[in-house]
């Protein structure tokens, strides 16, 4: 009686192939990660920009003339710590802009990979401010009271940014030939 054989972890690929194959589709996977991401963060923007009704209604958009940071700067962060900082920087005009042109560029440089380096800082910058308005988690009904999604989000950004040499389904080949090896913009 034979032992039985494994059967190959991808179609074509024997086990003894499978830590090649994986390795080889780990960038990709990463890419479709930051594409997601980027994606994330443009939803966010095209949402509070024009009132699509997820998380924003028609009559609170930008363009209506609501605030993009007012909703949720003053309704995280009631019993915060931070509560004053947070409720402070809501609805203010500068503070609006910089938000939504954060939310845009973060978006545009994770799903065209050009600029992830930058874009991922800003992004877990962004993030990070999310979380301490947030702060404790207890307070938003969080199942954990020290990780939530911007934490994990942000794991998310340290990963395009370490992985922005060897990117894939981007447009960092072009990007690459325009700002040589100013590594930073990548």
């Amino acid at each position: 009686m034979s032992a039985p054989t494994a059967a190959p972890v991808l179609p074509g690929v024997t086990p003894a192939d499978a830590p090649v194959a994986t390795r080889a589709a780990l960038p990709t996977a990463i890419a479709i990660t930051r594409i997601l991401m980027g994606f994330y963060f443009l939803w966010a923007f095209l949402d509070k920009t024009f009132g699509l009704g997820f998380s924003t209604p028609a009559e609170r958009a930008w363009l209506n003339g609501g605030s993009p940071t007012t909703g949720f700067l003053t309704n995280a962060t009631t019993e915060s710590p931070f509560a004053g900082v947070f409720a402070a920087l809501a609805g203010n005009a500068l503070v609006d802009w910089l938000f939504m042109l954060g939310l845009l560029g973060v978006g545009a440089a994770l799903i065209l990979g050009i600029g992830v380096r930058i874009g991922a800082i800003a992004g877990a910058a962004m993030l990070l401010f999310m979380y301490l308005a947030e702060f404790p988690l207890t307070l938003t009904g969080a199942t954990n009271p020290l990780i939530d999604s911007h934490i994990i989000d942000m794991g998310i950004m340290a990963i395009a940014f370490f992985a922005v040499a060897d990117q894939r389904i981007s447009l960092a080949p072009t990007w690459r030939r325009i700002v040589g090896e100013r590594t930073w913009l990548w």
